[in-house]
Protein backbone atom coordinates (compact mmCIF):
# COMPACT_ATOMS: atom_id res chain seq x y z
CA UNK A 1 0.00 0.00 0.00
CA UNK A 2 1.45 3.50 -0.44
CA UNK A 3 -0.16 6.49 1.14
CA UNK A 4 0.77 10.11 1.05
CA UNK A 5 1.61 11.64 4.53
CA UNK A 6 -2.06 12.87 4.83
CA UNK A 7 -3.37 9.51 4.21
CA UNK A 8 -4.30 9.62 0.65
CA UNK A 9 -4.28 6.64 -0.93
CA UNK A 10 -1.88 6.32 -4.01
CA UNK A 11 -2.73 3.14 -5.54
CA UNK A 12 -6.21 1.16 -5.61
CA UNK A 13 -5.45 -1.00 -2.69
CA UNK A 14 -4.54 -0.75 1.13
CA UNK A 15 -4.05 -2.83 3.71
CA UNK A 16 -3.94 -2.62 7.12
CA UNK A 17 -3.01 -4.20 10.57
CA UNK A 18 -6.07 -2.84 12.70
CA UNK A 19 -4.88 -4.22 16.31
CA UNK A 20 -1.21 -2.83 15.21
CA UNK A 21 -2.95 0.19 14.24
CA UNK A 22 -4.53 0.87 17.60
CA UNK A 23 -1.22 -0.27 19.35
CA UNK A 24 0.46 2.49 18.07
CA UNK A 25 -2.19 4.47 18.72
CA UNK A 26 -1.67 4.39 22.21
CA UNK A 27 1.72 4.96 22.30
CA UNK A 28 0.97 8.48 21.46
CA UNK A 29 -0.70 8.70 24.79
CA UNK A 30 -1.64 10.91 26.73
CA UNK A 31 -4.22 12.52 23.99
CA UNK A 32 -4.99 15.70 25.00
CA UNK A 33 -8.79 15.42 24.24
CA UNK A 34 -8.89 11.50 25.41
CA UNK A 35 -9.27 10.32 22.34
CA UNK A 36 -6.82 10.22 18.89
CA UNK A 37 -7.88 9.97 15.68
CA UNK A 38 -5.98 8.68 12.92
CA UNK A 39 -6.74 8.54 9.18
CA UNK A 40 -6.14 5.64 7.55
CA UNK A 41 -7.50 5.99 4.23
CA UNK A 42 -8.59 8.84 1.96
CA UNK A 43 -9.89 9.69 -1.02
CA UNK A 44 -12.36 12.36 -2.50
CA UNK A 45 -15.65 10.35 -2.03
CA UNK A 46 -14.21 7.58 1.07
CA UNK A 47 -12.57 8.29 4.44
CA UNK A 48 -11.91 5.54 7.12
CA UNK A 49 -10.20 6.99 10.28
CA UNK A 50 -9.26 4.75 13.62
CA UNK A 51 -10.15 6.48 16.49
CA UNK A 52 -8.86 5.30 20.09
CA UNK A 53 -10.58 6.45 23.17
CA UNK A 54 -9.90 6.63 26.98
CA UNK A 55 -12.66 5.37 29.25
CA UNK A 56 -14.90 8.45 30.15
CA UNK A 57 -13.88 10.72 27.07
CA UNK A 58 -16.35 12.07 25.17
CA UNK A 59 -16.68 13.76 21.64
CA UNK A 60 -19.53 16.06 21.96
CA UNK A 61 -22.42 16.23 19.94
CA UNK A 62 -21.21 16.78 16.07
CA UNK A 63 -21.88 15.27 12.50
CA UNK A 64 -21.04 14.51 9.33
CA UNK A 65 -21.87 14.96 5.92
CA UNK A 66 -21.81 11.69 4.66
CA UNK A 67 -23.18 8.71 5.61
CA UNK A 68 -21.25 6.81 8.07
CA UNK A 69 -20.61 3.12 9.81
CA UNK A 70 -18.96 2.96 13.31
CA UNK A 71 -17.09 -0.85 13.60
CA UNK A 72 -16.19 -1.29 17.64
CA UNK A 73 -13.08 -2.66 17.75
CA UNK A 74 -12.00 -2.35 21.42
CA UNK A 75 -13.46 -1.97 24.29
CA UNK A 76 -17.12 -0.55 24.31
CA UNK A 77 -18.55 2.63 23.45
CA UNK A 78 -22.19 4.63 23.55
CA UNK A 79 -23.26 6.05 20.61
CA UNK A 80 -25.77 8.90 21.28
CA UNK A 81 -27.96 9.75 17.62
CA UNK A 82 -31.38 11.31 17.34
CA UNK A 83 -32.11 11.27 21.38
CA UNK A 84 -31.05 7.32 21.36
CA UNK A 85 -28.23 5.86 23.28
CA UNK A 86 -27.13 2.69 21.80
CA UNK A 87 -24.51 0.85 23.94
CA UNK A 88 -21.96 -1.01 21.26
CA UNK A 89 -19.45 -3.64 22.56
CA UNK A 90 -16.61 -4.78 20.15
CA UNK A 91 -17.69 -6.90 17.35
CA UNK A 92 -20.95 -4.19 17.16
CA UNK A 93 -21.52 -2.17 13.90
CA UNK A 94 -23.88 0.94 13.82
CA UNK A 95 -24.59 2.81 10.69
CA UNK A 96 -26.05 6.77 10.38
CA UNK A 97 -27.71 9.11 7.70
CA UNK A 98 -25.68 11.66 6.35
CA UNK A 99 -25.41 15.34 8.55
CA UNK A 100 -27.35 13.15 11.64
CA UNK A 101 -25.80 14.84 14.86
CA UNK A 102 -24.30 11.99 17.77
CA UNK A 103 -22.11 12.08 20.03
CA UNK A 104 -19.63 9.32 21.29
CA UNK A 105 -18.69 8.00 24.69
CA UNK A 106 -16.14 5.50 25.91
CA UNK A 107 -17.83 3.64 28.12
CA UNK A 108 -14.47 1.81 28.70
CA UNK A 109 -10.93 2.06 27.15
CA UNK A 110 -11.99 1.96 23.44
CA UNK A 111 -11.50 1.67 19.37
CA UNK A 112 -13.51 1.74 16.73
CA UNK A 113 -13.25 2.30 13.12
CA UNK A 114 -15.38 5.08 11.04
CA UNK A 115 -15.86 4.89 8.05
CA UNK A 116 -17.52 7.90 5.96
CA UNK A 117 -18.86 8.04 2.33
CA UNK A 118 -18.47 11.44 1.31
CA UNK A 119 -20.74 13.05 -1.04
CA UNK A 120 -19.05 15.07 -4.02
CA UNK A 121 -18.65 18.49 -3.99
CA UNK A 122 -22.26 19.30 -6.05
CA UNK A 123 -23.75 17.02 -3.64
CA UNK A 124 -22.64 18.91 -0.32
CA UNK A 125 -23.40 22.40 -1.69
CA UNK A 126 -26.91 21.06 -2.26
CA UNK A 127 -26.95 19.65 0.68
CA UNK A 128 -29.92 20.64 3.69
CA UNK A 129 -27.67 20.60 6.93
CA UNK A 130 -30.44 21.12 9.16
CA UNK A 131 -29.55 24.52 10.73
CA UNK A 132 -26.43 23.33 12.11
CA UNK A 133 -23.62 24.74 9.74
CA UNK A 134 -21.25 22.33 6.62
Amino acid sequence: MTTSNDGTMIDDFAQFDLMREIADSEKKKPWQSGHYAKTLFKKSDFRTLLITMEKSSKMKEHHADGTLSVQVLKGQIRFTAQGKSHELPAGSLVTLGASIKHEVEAAQDSAFLLTISWPTSQALRAMEHRGYGT
